[in-house]
C-alpha cells in the first residue's frame, strides 16, 4: 500500500508544484509594491502545501491546536524536528513567518525557487559565517514585525530530542520578542526516514504552546535553550 500512496503523492506533487510556482511568481510580481514582506504569498503557499500535499492521502490526519496563542507581531517560533515533513505540518499554522532552512534546499527546482521568492532564510550547518548571516537576516525580519520559525535542533532526529542550539534564543533575547514553542508530533509516521516512501496512514498533531517572555527565564541563550527543551521533553512525555 505504501507504494501506491507514495506514487500518488509524488504524482500530485509533480503536477501541482509547477502550478504553485507560476501562481506564486505572478502574485509576487503583482503584490510586491503593497506587500514587500510577502505575507500574501506565504498564505498561498501555506494553504497549498498544508491543504493539498499534506492531505493527499485519505489516511493522513492532521490537527492544529492553539493558533489563537500566536502573537500578532514579531516572535521566534521554535519547533521540534522529527522529519522532513515537519515544515508541511508547520504550514498548518496559517500564520506569517520566515522559515530558516538549510541552504541546500534553496537550490532545488521549484521548491527552492519558491523559498527564495518568499524570503525564507538559508543557513549552512557548521559554518560560523552562514550562522551570522542567518541571525542578521532574522533580525531584519523581526524588526519588520515578521515572526521567524526555527528548528533549534538544527536537524531532524527520530530518536528523541537533540540538544537545542542557542541561535533562536539569542535572537529572542536580543530583539526582546517572545519565544513561541510549537510541538509537532506524528510526522515520522508519514515519511520513512530520509527516503521518498510515504506511509498509508499517519496522525499528525501540531500544538502551539503559550508564548514565553525570554527575559523571565534566563539571561543566557544557552540556559534558555535548555529550559525550553525541558518544556518539550515534559510536553511530549505527557502525551507519549
Amino acid at each position: 500500500m505504501k507504494y501506491v500512496v507514495t506514487a500518488w503523492f509524488w504524482l500530485v506533487f509533480l503536477v501541482t508544484a509547477p502550478v504553485l510556482f507560476l501562481l506564486g511568481l505572478v502574485l509576487f510580481l503583482v503584490a510586491y509594491p503593497v506587500d514587500p514582506d510577502r505575507r500574501w504569498l506565504h498564505t498561498l503557499v501555506c494553504r497549498w502545501c498544508f491543504g493539498l500535499w499534506l492531505h493527499a492521502s485519505p489516511g493522513w490526519r492532521t490537527r492544529v491546536e492553539g493558533r489563537e496563542l500566536l502573537p500578532s507581531g514579531a516572535c521566534v517560533l521554535v519547533a521540534n524536528h522529527q522529519s522532513a515533513a515537519d515544515i508541511l505540518a508547520a504550514m498548518g499554522l496559517f500564520h506569517p513567518y520566515k522559515f530558516v532552512a538549510k541552504s541546500s534546499l534553496f537550490s532545488l527546482p521549484l521548491v527552492g525557487w519558491m523559498m527564495s521568492l518568499l524570503g525564507y532564510v538559508p543557513v549552512t550547518r557548521g559554518s560560523t559565517t552562514s550562522m551570522d548571516q542567518m541571525l542578521e537576516s532574522c533580525r531584519y525580519w523581526l524588526r519588520r514585525g515578521m515572526p521567524v520559525l526555527i528548528f533549534p535542533e538544527g536537524t531532524y532526529s527520530q530518536e528523541g530530542l537533540l540538544r537545542f542550539k542557542r541561535g533562536a534564543f539569542q535572537l529572542a533575547l536580543e530583539e526582546h520578542v517572545p519565544v513561541v514553542p510549537v510541538v509537532i508530533e506524528g510526522t515520522p509516521q508519514l515519511l520513512e526516514g530520509d527516503g521518498i516512501w510515504m506511509s498509508p496512514r499517519a496522525s499528525i498533531r501540531v500544538r502551539v504552546l503559550p508564548p514565553m517572555s525570554p527575559e523571565l527565564f534566563a539571561p543566557d541563550p544557552v540556559a534558555l535553550a535548555d529550559q525550553v527543551r525541558t518544556l518539550y521533553v515534559d510536553t511530549l512525555a505527557a502525551t507519549g
